[in-house]
């Protein structure tokens, strides 16, 4: 027995995402809707981008704190030094490489 293609090109599993529902002060909530407008992105795409941009700062300042931390308890100056350095750096190039799949419009 054939299978028709369009139900071959369909994946099995689809793609499952949880909502969540936020509460935002009008200001913020205008900035949302402007930009989804500039870059013909839904809001909720925007949020999203910017929920996971946010997370990925923390989980990096925390793992940089870690690193501070320890070498805090060493007494590792260098260490110390160094991770002070990295925090801006870090976050510079993080910034770098995110600006174009941020910046990008969808026609």
């Amino acid at each position: 027995m054939l299978i028709p293609l369009r139900f071959r090109l369909q994946s099995p599993l689809p793609i499952v995402m949880s909502i969540v529902s936020i509460r935002l002060p009008d200001e913020i909530e205008l900035s949302l809707t402007r930009e989804a407008e500039l870059t013909h992105r839904a809001k909720s795409e925007i949020a999203r981008d910017a929920i996971a941009d946010y997370l990925k700062r923390l989980e990096r300042r925390r793992f940089l704190d870690e690193i501070a931390r320890a070498a805090r308890v060493r007494g590792d100056v260098e260490a110390l030094e160094l991770a002070a350095e990295a925090l801006p750096l870090d976050n510079e190039a993080l910034q770098r490489l995110e600006a174009p799949k941020t910046s990008r419009r969808k026609r």
